[in-house]
Formats: C-alpha cells, structure tokens, sequence
C-alpha cells in the first residue's frame, strides 16, 4: 500500500453525477495553500467558518491551455489540525453540482500541488492518526453502503464507539491479568504470588463468556451487515412470479396462466425487518421442452445452491406433483421454508407428511405478513429484528473466535496447573488478537483490503 501521509490529497467527497451541491475536499500540510490557489481570496479562510467565496480564474473545464474558464460562487470551510476528519489541515469547497465545475476544482487544486486521493485515503488519514479506531473506521464504509435503516443504524453505532468500548472492557481484565502473572514469574524465588489459580480461572471465564456474548449476536450481525439472497423456486404456475410481486410491492415479473413464462432469473432489492433481501425468481422447476428453458431451469436449480433462504412454493389449489416432489427432495439439505400459496382456492387433499412453514395467496394478499415474518425468522432466528447488534464484520468475529480460543486453552490449563509462562502465551495471543480488531496491530495488506473497498473521497 503506498499511500503516504505527507503529501496532500484532493477528491470529489460528493457521489457521481450532477446534484444540487458538490463537495471537494482537500487534506495534508499544504491544503489552505491549494485552497488558496482555487478560490479568489486575498486573505486566508478563517477556521471552521463557512466562507462566501468564488472560483478563481485559473479553474478551467480542461487541462489545454484553449479550454474555458469556469466561475462559480462557492462556500469553502477550512479546518485546522488536528480538528479536522482526518486529523490534518482540511478544506471542504462545496460548489453547485455539476460534474464539470467539479473536475475543474480538482484540477485546479493538483495544478497547485496536490495529487488526487485514492480510495479511502481520508478515513486511512483519519485512523493514522487516531481520530477514529479500525472499528469506528470500518463503520464509515458500512454507513454509506448501508441499504435499510438497521444497517445504518448498526454502523452508527460502531462509529459512535460501541464495539470499541466492549472490547476495551474485555481487554483491561486481561491487561491485569497479564501483569499480575508477570509480577510472580518476576519473583519465583521469593515465593511471591499477586494471583491464584483459582482467582486466574475466574477472570479467564468472565472474559470468556465476554465474548461469548458478543459473538451471540455474530450471525444475525452479518446477515443485517451483509444482507442475504433469498430465492423462490417452484413447478411451473405456482404463482412464483406473483409472490415475488407481491414481496417487490410492483409487477417486477411477468404473470400469465402460460405454464414457463419465466425463462431467467429476475432479481430485486428489498427490504424485510431491516435485513437487506435480494429477492430471486426462478424459472418453473421441471423437465425443460426446450434449450432456453433447459437453461432457465439451470439457472434456477445453480441459484437454489448458492442461495441463503430457499422459499419453495407449492400449490394448495392441486395435489402434490412429480415436479413438487423432486424439488422438495432438491432442497431437503438447505436452509428453506416451504410455503404454500393460493390459499383462497385450497383444496380438501389427502394429507402428506411435509411440514408446512406459511400459507398464503398472493391473489388476495392473506398471510404474507406471516410470510416476511417467516423470512425473517429463519434467516436470523427471531420473529422481528427490534435491536442492534454490536458485532456484524466477519474481520471482526474471526478474531474475537480466535481470541476466545485463546482463553479457553489458557482456562484450561490453568485448571491443570500448567507453569505460569504457557498460561501467559496464550494471554498475550488472546490481547494481540483483541488489539488487531481495534487497530492497534494491523499489518498493512488488511488495511490495503478494508479501505480499497471505500469510495474515493471518503
């Protein structure tokens, strides 16, 4: 990773296209210089004052010499070090819109000595510097890209700390611990001891059942961090498409009585309780008349595989097919919830052994409350998903599983009276681990890895 701290870096802050406002944003010793090369000012902008400014001249909509000058009326805000986002000087120049006046600005400012930022320079900035943690970092990247208000409200909240401060409660014990047993290796002779075994056991279980806790909420945090993919198969007229439809809340998929209609697969973002759901429909599960349907079908039957949550939906208006049967037998192995729909025109059948999960029609809309609730529920294991969670990074739940470990062999052999300094091994391990969620020991290919996914300008 070369990103280096020093040089001073510009980048469009604001998402592409053309909006009611642009933001660029300039960080590194020499911002309020590139500012002052951009804007057409004979003083310097005063700190954290929204300043009333315009464009200087040398802003153009090209990098030749022929190209047109561009003017416009800005406000630049300029924020001294270290009370700034990134810990450095900063400079936000917040312009109309329009992607030319934009470009223009950043040519502007790399003419005048800065070079354009890759992506997630800034939050790099900001953690090199300790305004925020590795945690609180990560956040910033799950704030934008979150999708429903759970998720948002998840990232806020390990951007607010509370993750951060949960560790740091795990690891201070720890950090006692640690000393407490160092201090009676320092004095073996003397026959010192600052701690027991038994009282070293106690610790070791509270730390442990920490993390158990937090690692509780581990696979509900990443299915609201992550989303999930949620596919309906079914035999041909089932009423998939319509189902589909009615969780979409449009006509997304094409109905009609035509037994096949759907040849590919149809996807589409929703929302369910705060979990964000791709919603896939399939082609109708059968033995295909023709090559195009032959590759809808495999199409359907390769999403079945990869899928989180499998709805397969029977038809409460017939008696159980060949096709139900086979499809049934397909998923018996995978997380799924067998659901029957057209309920409104159920018939009176010889009753089967499978165990039906929600019933609904998708004609008059009865049960799909149940049905979301349904989803839900097996996707996270609760009926509705009312609080946050603490934990949802799968960077995260590696290493405080790790860490627990750690612990766990340590509890054990201090059970065995194992000598002090193998107990103190797996110790440290479990802190090293615990330090690296936070940040304090991170190599440099992970943080490579978590801010290349950033956006440039954050």
């Amino acid at each position: 990773m070369s990103f280096s701290p020093d040089d001073t870096i510009v980048a469009i802050a604001t998402p592409p296209g053309r909006g009611g406002i642009g933001v660029v944003r300039v960080s590194g010793p020499k911002a309020a210089r590139v500012a002052g090369a951009v804007l057409e000012r004979e003083s310097a902008l005063p700190p954290r004052v929204a300043t009333f400014t315009r464009l200087t001249r040398g802003c153009s909509a090209r990098d030749d010499s022929t190209a047109a000058h561009l003017s416009d009326e800005v406000v630049a805000t300029f924020f001294p070090a270290p009370r700034s986002y990134t810990g450095q000087d900063v400079v936000e120049i917040s312009a109309h819109g329009s992607p030319v006046v934009l470009h223009a600005i950043v040519r502007s400012a790399v003419a005048a000595g800065a070079r354009l930022a890759r992506a997630g320079e800034f939050t790099l900035r900001a953690f090199l510097n300790g305004k925020r943690d590795l945690i609180q970092a990560e956040a910033v990247g799950d704030l934008i890209a979150a999708a429903t208000p759970l998720q948002a409200q998840v990232a806020f909240d390990q951007l607010d700390g509370t993750l951060t401060r949960r560790i740091a409660a795990i690891d201070a014990p720890l950090f006692d611990l640690i000393a407490r047993l160092e201090a009676s290796l320092d004095f073996p002779d003397e026959g010192y001891h600052f701690i027991d075994i038994c009282e070293t056991q106690r610790q070791l279980q509270i730390s442990i059942d920490a993390i158990d806790s937090l690692l509780a909420d581990a696979v509900r945090g990443r299915m609201i961090r992550e989303g999930a993919t949620v596919v309906i198969a079914g035999r041909p007229n089932v009423g998939k498409s319509s189902v589909f439809n009615r969780l979409v809340g449009a006509d997304r998929a094409i109905v009609n009585a035509i037994a096949g209609t759907t040849r590919d697969l149809i996807t589409e973002q929703i929302d369910i309780d705060g979990v964000a759901i791709t919603l896939v429909d399939t082609a109708g599960s059968r033995e295909a008349l023709d090559a195009i349907e032959r590759e809808g079908v495999d199409r359907g039957a390769r999403a079945i595989e990869t899928a989180d949550l499998v709805i397969v939906l029977l038809d409460a208006s017939e008696p159980l097919t060949v096709d139900d049967e086979r499809l049934l037998e397909q998923t018996r192995d995978v997380r799924r919830l067998v659901v029957e729909n057209k309920c409104d025109r159920a018939l009176e059948r010889a009753p089967h052994d499978i165990a039906i999960d929600a019933r609904m029609s998708a004609v008059t809309g009865d049960g799909f409350t149940q049905l979301r609730s349904a989803i839900a529920r097996r996707l996270t294991g609760e009926e509705r998903l009312r609080d946050t969670v603490a934990i949802s990074n799968v960077r995260h739940i590696a290493l405080l599983t790790a860490a627990r470990d750690d612990l766990r062999r340590a509890h054990a052999a201090a059970g065995e009276q194992t000598p002090e300094e193998f107990i103190l091994t797996d110790l440290q391990a479990a802190r090293s681990k615990l330090d690296e969620v936070v940040g304090v020991r991170t190599s440099e290919d992970v943080l490579a890895h978590i801010f290349d996914r950033f956006c440039i300008g954050k």
